[in-house]
């Protein structure tokens, strides 16, 4: 007797889409095509997506759209195409969160049924930000800080149980400190209160890089696996002594279940010449995010891995669950 694992099963489910009818014979694209996306004008997401929807028209010869539907932990997007049509016309961006928070609440969609992989793209640079009148002049200073005062160091994040602050979550509980985790849409919402000192620090994207080069803001630390080439004084988290930290929240372009393989292979390949494409290649750099490709197959496989790592992670972490 053959056993399916649930791993097996769910890759299963996520390939299966690729392979029913068309729904039309129009050549594809005929028409403008939208991709919706987690997080308000202004952050590192809209910045990376816009470069990158200006060089998908380019290549696909349609307009290519990018729709702001920050809230709900980035996961609104997710949400929607679960429910669009599966002719092409909107694809959404797959956030980490969108495969954690089924674990922790009832979601509007199912991460086993609802998607059709397309890409997979990049993933970000995090920091801890601070403003340069901060006190906060190292990482060690804030920790300090934190234990004088707990409870008193508010540090602003990008959308509830994201993984900037579920990081922040896990920081504190290594240091034995306690901060006042203070959520926003995104960085464009959350940039603003850091510079008017309305909160202590902010868990950020580079997408601040810009104010960090101008002396406004400051890094304490960043989150990747090696230090950043455009900041190289900045120290990791595994150079801090937090052994295996490296932190990038990863993120794909799907759409709905049930999408013409013809229509995915058309959206994969266009979408494959924006992501090499020079002015896309050149906004990556500036907000010195890493070019992640994945084709749609390992695209579906990195979904099902990701999805049972985000379960082991809630569980660890003792998440409320509902």
């Amino acid at each position: 007797m053959t056993t399916i694992t649930r791993r097996a099963a769910l890759g299963a489910a996520l390939a299966a889409p690729l392979a029913r009818p068309a729904l039309s014979q129009e050549r594809f694209p005929s028409r403008p095509i939208t991709i919706q996306i987690g997080f308000p004008p202004g952050g590192a997401t809209d910045v990376q997506m816009r470069a990158f929807a200006e060089a998908a028209t380019r290549h696909m010869g349609q307009t290519v759209l990018i729709e702001n539907r920050p809230g709900a932990g980035s996961t609104l997007p997710a949400a929607n195409v679960a429910r669009a049509r599966p002719d092409g016309y909107t694809v959404a961006q797959l956030t980490l969160p969108a495969l954690r928070l089924p674990h922790m609440q009832r979601m509007p969609y199912d991460v086993t049924k609802d998607y059709t992989p397309i890409i997979h793209l990049t993933g970000y640079l995090f920091a801890v930000t601070v403003r340069t009148e901060s006190p906060y002049q190292s990482w060690a200073d804030m920790v300090a800080d934190a234990k004088r005062r707990p409870g008193q160091v508010r540090v602003g994040n990008t959308g509830a149980n994201g993984t900037p602050h579920l990081t922040m979550v896990e920081l504190a509980e290594k240091e034995g400190i306690e901060f006042t985790h203070v959520p926003f849409r995104g960085e464009g919402d959350l940039v603003p209160s850091l510079l008017g000192a309305h909160i202590e620090a902010g868990a950020t994207g580079s997408g601040v890089g810009q104010l960090v080069d101008e002396g406004k803001l400051r890094f304490l630390n960043v989150w990747s696996r090696d230090r950043s080439p455009r900041w190289p004084n900045i120290p990791t988290l595994q150079e801090l002594g937090y052994r295996g930290m490296v932190v990038t929240s990863p993120y794909g372009l799907v759409g709905p279940a049930g999408m013409p393989a013809e229509i995915v292979r058309a959206l994969h390949d266009g979408f494959k010449a924006a992501l090499d494409d020079q002015a896309h290649v050149a906004a990556l750099r500036r907000l010195d995010m890493p070019l992640e490709y994945l084709n749609s197959a390992d695209y579906g496989r990195f979904i099902v891995e990701t999805y049972e790592q985000e379960r082991q992670r809630v569980e660890r972490l003792g998440l409320r669950t509902g």
